[in-house]
């Protein structure tokens, strides 16, 4: 059964860093587009981040420039590096493949990042 399984987030100050790693299991990454999205206390969720199975990559507007997403296929691992992080980057981040092993619109369980001001 696929799985996504998100790790690194925590508690930051404003102009720090961290690093998200979604890593996948059940399935294998290679060939796979993925996402990051991100939703924000009392808002809806947004994608944040898209990287293709070629490693185009794609952001949000507010995020250009402080966030790279990446991919290492060797270990089934999509990554999302945030820095210079601000306030309103707070929120729970997801990594999200429209489809992978056999499966459509699969979702991992969320980490949680905070940025304190």
């Amino acid at each position: 059964q696929v799985q996504l399984v998100e790790s690194g987030g925590g508690l930051v100050q404003a102009g720090g860093s961290l690093r998200l790693s979604c890593t996948v299991s059940g399935s294998i990454l290679g060939g796979i587009l993925m996402n990051w999205y991100r939703q924000a206390p009392g808002k809806q969720r947004e994608v944040v981040a898209r990287i293709s199975s070629g490693g185009n990559t794609i952001y949000e507007d507010s995020v250009k420039g402080r966030f790279t997403i990446s991919r290492d296929n060797t270990k089934n691992t999509v990554y999302l590096q945030m820095n210079s992080l601000k306030p309103e980057d707070t929120g729970v981040y997801y990594c999200q493949a429209d489809r992978i092993g056999g499966k459509n619109d699969v979702w991992g369980q969320g980490t949680q990042v905070t940025v304190s001001s």
